[in-house]
């Protein structure tokens, strides 16, 4: 099943001095109409770039698709955790989910992207640790029906941090088509008498076509990285792009296209917190 996108929203465009390949991409919807080339894509720099990088100028856009046709209401969301609750201190920078939002008059905030996987991560700031030993959960719903498909404890990161959450391949994969609300629960009491600091957001599954398929199946990961952002996958450019950061923490390149992506999206405060475990 192929979900057929309409015409696409500018969110934020972003004028950037940077290297690489994130310096002149654009995150649209896959639609029907956008030609897909069949060429494997020019090869761009590997994970281990020359050492003095070529600099220039380029325009970062982010554009997130409307919701397809059939899919319910706006799906509102919240992506930063808002006010201290209960026991929680004061923190510089709030929990944060790493997805973009968009905007829809006169003041409804859509926390939303798309996925081509089943069983996609999800990526969160944490500015909580192991220190305060607070409950944290995530959960996800179908959106249509509300019945849970997944919840499951989270752990607490040793240093506050940028942490993936994945979902599992013992749950019902996501179907392509339905939209799926997450919510990632932070208890600042130990009985969870009090309200959770939250986040909250949809994701999509959609379909992708023959040639897109193709090009994914020959291209290295930083292709890949491209080419899920060109076709809108929000998810999918963002943990590939994480992937590569973790398997190599001190790569500049990296670390350059990774601040690139969430400024995009106006993250650019969390684009130095550490990629942690918990």
């Amino acid at each position: 099943m192929k979900i057929s996108l309409p015409s696409v929203k500018l969110v934020v465009a972003v004028a950037l001095s940077s290297t690489g390949f994130l310096s002149n991409i654009t995150l649209f919807s896959a639609q029907s109409s956008v030609p897909i080339p069949t060429a494997t894509p020019k090869p761009i720099l590997n994970p281990s770039p020359p050492a003095t990088p070529s600099h220039g100028k380029g325009r970062v856009r982010v554009v997130l698709p409307e919701l397809p046709p059939g899919l319910g209401p706006a799906p509102g969301g919240r992506r930063f955790g808002g006010a201290t609750r209960g026991e929680c201190p004061a923190v510089k920078m709030p929990l944060t989910a790493l997805v973009p939002l968009t905007k829809q008059p006169p003041s409804i905030v859509n926390v939303w992207g798309l996925t081509t996987q089943e069983y996609p991560k999800l990526w969160f700031y944490l500015p909580y640790t192991t220190s305060f030993a607070y409950p944290a959960e995530f959960t996800v719903l179908d959106d249509e029906s509300k019945d849970p498909l997944y919840t499951s404890a989270i752990a607490l990161p040793k240093q506050a941090g940028v942490i993936d959450v994945p979902l599992p391949a013992s749950i019902a994969a996501l179907k392509v088509g339905k939209r799926y609300r997450w919510f990632l629960n932070i208890y600042c009491d130990r009985e969870k008498q009090s309200a959770p600091v939250y986040v909250e957001g949809v994701i999509i599954r959609t379909g992708i076509n023959q040639a897109l398929a193709k090009q994914l199946q020959k291209a290295k990961p930083l292709q890949q990285v491209v080419i899920y952002a060109n076709n809108g996958f929000w998810h999918d450019a963002l943990t590939k792009l994480a992937e590569l950061r973790q398997q190599h923490p001190h790569n500049r390149y990296l670390q350059t296209e990774w601040t690139n992506l969430l400024t995009a999206i106006g993250l650019n405060d969390l684009a130095t917190q550490p990629l942690v475990s918990n």
